[in-house]
């Protein structure tokens, strides 16, 4: 199977599009990459394909902030233009650009 190019960018801010949660995608495996455990965990009408970029975000909602782990088909761009509150941004992206975080520049000694 040829490779995919994956839809999102490191740094865009997402949405689910089935679950009210939002956040700014920092990594991006280009096919499932988790656990068979975490993966059947999920109701068999809701799981989604394998074979189909996963993205690792900081992710928050109305409550709480975590990683989460959302394959492409269950996401959207977020055009609210609104910062994500999840307190792992700021260590690792600079300033929030047309929906998309800018990289922080690492300096290493």
């Amino acid at each position: 199977m040829p490779d995919r190019l994956a839809k999102y960018r490191i740094g865009q801010v997402v949405k689910h599009k089935i679950f009210p949660f939002r956040g700014v995608i920092f990594d991006v495996d280009p096919e499932f990459a988790n656990t068979e455990e975490w993966y059947q965990a999920i109701p068999e009408e809701l799981r989604p394909r394998k074979d189909q970029p996963f993205y690792h975000l900081f992710a928050e909602n109305s409550d709480s902030y975590y990683i989460a782990y959302v394959s492409e088909q269950n996401l959207l761009p977020d055009a609210t233009d609104e910062p994500i509150e999840h307190p792992q941004v700021e260590q690792m992206f600079g300033e929030l650009r047309d929906g998309l975080y800018l990289h922080r520049d690492r300096v290493t000694h």
